[in-house]
């Protein structure tokens, strides 16, 4: 099986320190070993959004922004890397061909961002459709995806399955509304509609929870299930009940 799961700079490094970092690293060599390819994309986070608010507040335009914002995600994949240790690549990876690469040698691949004007998000949602996986992981901070912000509206709906149209229609809803904030971006939601990846959004504050989802299916965030792909997947990396 071959997934790809992209975790939020905050679920990885709420704060800094290691102990998170190794738990997501764990779960990353334990699906390894269990005979899965992976590829990870690390967000910047909380430390991205302060560089960026810093660096805005002296000036940078929104590019230099961008690219401030990268490079934290890649000091984030770094630490990723160091707990890896060899059953990773050594650095980085700063294009999808390099990536790809690195998963049909056999190793871990590990991105940060790649490109100005695009979020993590999306560099998951492309990184999986290049490499053709089984499987794409969002490990986000909250538990799915919500009809509104559930940190700012209560009575916000979670979908416990959406099809990629309807996920591209919610999110673009979110994203008009100012503030709001969506568990995936709207380019990301169109990578998943155009390329008809599985998808599974989830609170990957528990590092746990990715792997029961690739190993079993068995999660409580939402399912993105494109058209024509079949209600129930059969790949999984493991049955429960064997």
């Amino acid at each position: 099986m071959k997934v790809v799961v992209s975790i939020g700079g905050s679920v990885l490094v709420p704060e800094p320190g290691a102990h998170r970092v190794a738990e997501h690293a764990a779960v990353v060599e334990n699906l390894v070993a269990d005979g899965c390819r992976v590829g990870a994309v690390v967000g910047g986070g909380g430390v991205a959004r302060e560089y960026i608010g810093a660096a805005r507040e002296l000036g940078a335009n929104e590019i230099e922004l961008d690219q401030l914002g990268i490079d934290v995600t890649r000091l984030n994949a770094r630490l990723l890397i160091a707990a890896l240790g060899e059953e990773s690549i050594t650095a980085p990876a700063l294009d999808y061909e390099e990536a790809g690469e690195a998963l049909r040698q056999g190793n871990v691949s590990v991105m940060g961002g790649v490109a100005p004007a695009q979020t993590t998000d999306a560099v998951g949602a492309a990184l999986a459709e290049y490499v053709d996986a089984d499987l794409l992981v969002y490990a986000t901070s909250v538990s799915g995806v919500y009809s509104d912000d559930p940190n700012e509206d209560d009575a916000a709906t979670k979908y416990d399955e959406l099809s990629a149209a309807d996920l591209v229609d919610v999110i673009a809803g979110l994203e008009m509304n100012a503030g709001a904030s969506a568990p995936v971006d709207l380019l990301a939601a169109k990578i998943i509609q155009r390329s008809g990846m599985r998808t599974i959004v989830l609170d990957g504050t528990d590092p746990d929870r990715i792997s029961r989802a690739v190993r079993y299916g068995d999660h409580e965030g939402t399912d993105v299930i494109p058209d024509g792909v079949g209600e129930e997947p059969t790949y999984w990396a493991e049955h429960e009940n064997e």
